[in-house]
């Protein structure tokens, strides 16, 4: 007979199982490295949690850390001369002295970094740790709560030291750099050509090296893919809707040079075959433009054919050709000729003259189907065949030179299997900087001035911008007020990853002298740290009554803004510009913006990017808070102004001064900015300001 185990001897046992003998185990080899490597506790714990708090006292704030950056700009000084502001030379220099005394410097490093780097919010190396492992927790904490923001600019300044320090090496054995600076680059090639293959292993871009020219043109040969299901969020919403859309179409655009990272190159041309999926239903063809992210009006051809008025031709050929159509529709303009033909078709036949025979053909592009695309620059506009038929034609818009061209891109559902440039130019500006730049004294930029000045004006630019620059400089740069340094114009430029535009850019800095480097590499979303070093730049460096920010495709009326602003009462603190109220961000789609980058409903009152003014106590409050580590920064630039002058006026009363005559989009007459400006159409302007005309130059 089996005796019965009490209940509590089970327990007993099951209170030995392997799970319970390693946690004592664990228990117990804790308390052996307790005690026995107590002095490593003591030192570890003791020390990272006083930096640690120190550090979020620190990171707490919102800022950027680049921004604070000791190196925030080179500036160029009056005698034409770069003087380094930087530290981290003058280390380098006392390091290549005596090395003996490395010992004695390892002891005294906790007080040397923390003496010398305590500008950075960060705590200081700790060499208990070793110098090794010190670095390494320092860097973890300086990143590890940072926002993408405020790495991506972290990054900027690193790579844009080394860019600078590169330039600064620069070579004058290197017979390619030294070409490139002296104007004697080789010329590029009457012909390009590449399979598609290639074309597929690469971005998918065809490299023009020195764009297009009258004359020029590109063939395409591909087969578009069959259509395929794509699913459309708005069609969801829809009651009963299918959000599946069979969808076939492809992209051929002509791009041109990409001036800072993260912002999309120009599309010169864009045109977008749609075989299917168009809101439409039918097959059309679409073209565009797209400067600096911001897309033009679309010219749509769907089939039914544009009117023979001389306005819309180009060269003589109709902007949409007619093709077949799967349904009934017809323009106005067909209903009416067909009228006239079927009255005049008896009389001809009366008088025995034989009539022409009216062709419309199918839709050009067909799944599965081969085509040839050809793409031939004219002189009023882009023309499209296909089949050795034309198809569409597209003029020319304003600010789009053909050599601005430099590359094609062939994207979508398209199988590409080859692709042919012909009679292309064989230099071009940018690339050939000798070309636009023009050494004259006449240009060079006067020192600034000792006396009080009423605007500093500040334009942002990129590296390779060097045709825009110039311009800059033989038109509105001068205006008498300028002249007699009444008003003083800088250029902020950051650096390109390209060394030779670095090395170029350094020279036309040492020559113009109107040129302020900018040494961290040029991106997009970091544009609102130009915006910091013209605010700096004026305070620090002039003493102006005003502050003006543009871009280096604004052309300025100096002399009109200088007027306008007389009716600015003496002392009143001034954000003038085109202001935008109560614009939310956009939470979906390319230009979204996240909650955690900006968590409120509506942006406060800002003026567009293109060109505004504050006053000078406003920039002074910019530089205040940014010494502080307390100026918030969005990446939007037009709405982070808009914002600090909003905290400005919580304390001082600030007059918003609306002007639509600030330009966001191209020009008006009587204009005080028009943005958007070409080079050629800035001669144009200034010519007609000369003539007494403030008229616009949109050819």
């Amino acid at each position: 007979m089996r005796m019965k185990r009490s209940r509590s001897e089970v327990f007993g046992l099951r209170r030995v199982k392997l799970p319970h003998v390693l946690f004592g185990l664990a228990a117990l080899y804790l308390i052996v490295v307790c005690f026995k490597f107590s002095a490593y506790f003591e030192t570890s714990s003791g020390s990272d949690s006083e930096a640690v708090s120190e550090y979020q006292l620190e990171v707490s704030k919102p800022l950027i850390r680049s921004a604070y950056h000791g190196d925030i700009s080179e500036v160029l000084e009056n005698d034409n001369r770069f003087q380094r502001v930087s530290h981290v030379e003058k280390k380098l220099e006392e390091e290549r002295g005596d090395r003996s005394r490395e010992a004695l410097e390892n002891e005294r490093r906790f007080e040397t970094v923390s003496e010398e780097e305590k500008d950075d919010g960060l705590p200081p190396i700790d060499l208990r740790y070793g110098r090794l492992t010190g670095n390494i927790l320092r860097q973890r904490r300086r990143t590890r709560d940072m926002s993408g923001l405020e790495k991506m600019a972290d990054e900027a300044w690193s790579l844009g030291l080394k860019a600078w320090e590169e330039v600064n090496k620069y070579n004058e054995n290197d017979t390619k750099l030294s070409s490139i600076i002296e104007g004697k680059q080789e010329q590029c090639p009457l012909w390009v050509s590449i399979s598609g293959e290639e074309l597929t292993k690469g971005d998918r871009i065809l490299f023009l090296p020195c764009g297009l020219a009258a004359g020029s043109s590109i063939t395409v040969v591909g087969t578009p893919r069959y259509a395929h299901n794509e699913y459309v969020p708005q069609l969801a919403r829809t009651k009963g809707g299918d959000p599946l859309v069979l969808v076939s179409q492809f992209n051929v655009e002509l791009q041109g040079l990409k001036s800072v990272v993260a912002e999309d190159p120009p599309k010169i041309l864009h045109l977008n075959p749609r075989l299917r999926g168009d809101w439409s239903h039918q097959p059309v063809i679409e073209h565009n433009t797209c400067y600096r992210m911001q897309w033009g009006a679309a010219q749509r051809c769907d089939g039914l054919p544009s009117k023979g008025d001389d306005d819309m031709l180009v060269d003589g050929f109709p902007r949409c050709e007619k093709w077949m159509r799967n349904d009934a529709v017809d323009s106005k303009e067909s209903r009416t000729s067909s009228k006239e033909s079927r009255t005049s078709s008896w009389f001809k036949r009366f008088i025995g003259r034989a009539q022409k025979p009216e062709v419309t053909w199918p839709f050009p592009f067909v799944e599965g189907k081969l085509f040839v695309l050809t793409i031939r620059a004219g002189v009023d506009g882009y023309h499209i065949n296909v089949g050795g038929r034309h198809v569409t034609s597209f003029p020319y818009r304003t600010g789009y030179t053909l050599e601005d061209a430099t590359g094609l891109a062939v994207k979508g559902d398209v199988d590409v299997h080859s692709v042919f440039a012909t009679s292309l130019p064989t230099s071009h500006p940018s690339f050939s900087p000798q070309r636009v730049i023009e050494m004259s004294e006449k240009w060079k930029a006067k020192p600034l001035p000792r006396h009080h000045i009423r605007v500093f004006i500040g334009i942002l630019s990129a590296t390779n911008h060097f045709a825009e620059r110039m311009a800059i400089r033989k038109t509105w740069m001068q205006s008498s007020a300028i002249k007699t340094s009444d008003v003083v114009v800088r250029f902020f430029v950051a650096l390109s990853p390209r060394k030779e535009q670095n090395a170029v850019l350094k020279k036309e800095a040492a020559y113009f002298g109107d040129i302020v480097v900018l040494t961290f590499m040029d991106h997009y979303e970091l544009v609102v740290l130009k915006t910091i070093a013209i605010c700096e730049y004026a305070v620090r460096n002039v003493s102006a009554s005003y502050v003006m920010k543009c871009d280096d495709d604004t052309f300025t009326r100096v002399d009109t803004i200088l007027k306008e602003l007389d009716n600015v009462p003496h002392q009143q603190s001034l954000y003038m510009g085109n202001l935008n109220l109560f614009h939310r961000p956009l939470r979906h789609g390319k230009w979204a913006v996240s909650f955690e980058e900006w968590p409120e409903a509506v942006y406060p009152p800002y003026a567009n990017g293109p060109g505004y003014i504050v006053s000078i106590d406003i920039a002074k409050f910019i530089v205040s808070q940014h010494t502080k580590r307390k100026l918030r920064i969005f990446k939007m630039e037009d709405v982070s102004m808009g914002m600090w002058v909003e905290q400005f006026n919580s304390t001082n009363t600030v007059q918003y001064s609306h002007h639509g005559k600030f330009c966001q989009y191209g020009c008006m007459d009587n204009y005080y900015t028009a943005h958007y400006q070409s080079p050629r159409q800035m001669v144009c302007l200034w010519d007609n300001l000369a003539r007494g005309r403030p008229r616009c130059c949109n050819f």
